[in-house]
């Protein structure tokens, strides 16, 4: 009779998976194991499982037999959007990274835009993007100087720009407190400006692009948000909004942008 191979079979190591430095990043800034018995799953297989998913685009149930088991890692994915671990951890991130740079951690200065994208069959919120020809969702994103998020709200592709941006900048966290001026495409002027000018600190700056030119122009500012939507579609999962609810929406921009700080502070 053949004999059974006593080796255990080696786990593969996947181009998505976080380094040694990375993870030093990430690791205390997670929430500690809640009271009650031990936690048998490695934390840091789970969030290379998330970022698996993230950067291939796959369903959960289709996780490689490497990772821990697919509902297992969807329910940790699932509790930490609910009560906004995702969130504090790209801020933590995005604080150190700007210190990194010589930056005080609260911005001055920021940019703001949308993109329209694709839904697929999955049921959830959704709208038609005359402007851009789209059916799906629209991300509204506000930026840092440095192209770091500082706010994301997840809309149908419906909703104007305006309107998003009242959304967004309504429910700005802590962190934006020191913002005195945010620059805008000519989609955001006329009663956006007056109602920002009421209400906050900042003031929105139009940054227009030149009647007499044709063709694609690098306009000042605005070119720092269109990176962020670049580096975004370098996940696969961020290619097409895949998602039912909203929230997980803008949980795997917070969770792309916090794989990108992670990399960058090793």
């Amino acid at each position: 009779m053949p004999q059974k191979c006593s080796k255990k079979i080696r786990k593969k190591r996947y181009p998505s998976h976080l380094s040694d430095g990375a993870w030093k990043a990430i690791k205390p800034l997670l929430p500690s194991a809640p009271v009650g018995r031990p936690r048998k799953l490695s934390m840091r297989q789970v969030i290379n499982a998330i970022f698996y998913v993230l950067q291939t685009g796959c369903q959960w149930r289709q996780l490689p037999r490497d990772f821990p088991a697919w509902s297992a890692v969807y329910y940790d994915f699932n509790r930490w959007r609910r009560d906004g671990t995702w969130q504090r951890l790209h801020d933590r991130l995005r604080a150190r990274l700007r210190q990194r740079h010589g930056r005080h951690k609260h911005p001055s200065a920021g940019c703001l835009d949308s993109q329209s994208v694709k839904t697929t069959a999955i049921p959830g919120e959704r709208g038609y993007d005359a402007g851009k020809k789209i059916k799906g969702r629209k991300r509204h994103l506000l930026v840092d100087t440095l192209g770091l998020v500082l706010a994301v709200v997840v809309t149908a592709a419906s909703v104007q720009d305006r309107d998003g941006a009242r959304q967004l900048l309504r429910h700005l966290p802590g962190h934006c407190k020191k913002l005195r001026k945010i620059w805008v495409d000519g989609g955001y002027s006329g009663r956006l400006v007056d109602w920002v000018a009421q209400r906050f600190r900042f003031v929105l700056t139009g940054v227009l692009r030149p009647k007499e030119r044709r063709g694609f122009v690098l306009l000042p500012r605005r070119w720092v948000v269109e990176r962020t939507f670049g580096w975004l579609n370098h996940s696969r999962r961020l290619s097409k909004d895949y998602e039912r609810l909203m929230s997980s929406s803008e949980a795997w921009i917070y969770l792309a942008m916090s794989r990108l700080m992670a990399n960058r502070l090793v």
